[in-house]
């Protein structure tokens, strides 16, 4: 009988684990006042962004470019400038530096952003692995908005099956760690 309950307790947790990738995605675009397209990866949450703002999801966008890095003597910021005046959108978007080096630091950077247009509806574009701690986090620090969030799927580094892929496991693991970590101490703070 133990052996039983035993196997059964296995069960469940293998289930579980099968959906820890799942548990972290939210992606629920809903239309925004401002689109924020957060600072990390510069491919695919720019080009979300865009799409999103393309299909009228928000009136404006910005794009968090972290203020202390620099790709090939660039910094991230004039790079995301360049970027943005070479689009027919341009007036509609704008660089939100952020020196900030975490997501919850992002927060006050972006509040920074968006306190002058007076909005109330922020639609958060982000990694589909970071899309849940982020919008509780944002939630957390700058309740005065209403979020939603658009997750942006890259399979090189992660996947809903991630026990199949070194990396999907690694991202998987390390995030489910930040968002425990973000959930029992920071959250707190």
């Amino acid at each position: 009988m133990r052996l039983i309950r035993l196997l059964v307790l296995l069960m469940i947790v293998l289930a579980l684990a099968s959906q820890a990738a799942r548990f972290l995605i939210v992606d629920d675009p809903q239309p925004s006042d401002a689109i924020v397209v957060l600072a990390g990866e510069t491919a695919g949450r720019p080009a979300r962004g865009l799409e999103l703002l393309r299909r009228q999801m928000a009136p404006r966008m910005f794009i968090d470019a972290e203020t202390h890095n620099e790709i090939y003597d660039k910094p991230l910021v004039s790079l995301a400038q360049n970027y943005i005046s070479s689009l027919p959108e341009a007036s509609r978007i704008a660089v939100c530096p952020i020196p900030g080096l975490s997501t919850d630091a992002e927060t006050n950077d972006v509040q920074h952003c968006l306190q002058p247009l007076g909005v109330h509806r922020v639609l958060i574009v982000t990694s589909d692995f970071h899309t849940r701690r982020a919008l509780s986090i944002f939630r957390t620090r700058l309740p005065q908005y209403q979020y939603s969030v658009a997750a942006v799927s890259d399979p090189v580094h992660f996947g809903r099956a991630w026990w199949t892929h070194r990396e999907w496991a690694k991202v998987t693991v390390d995030e489910w760690m930040r968002l425990m970590w973000w959930e029992c101490v920071d959250r707190w703070r």
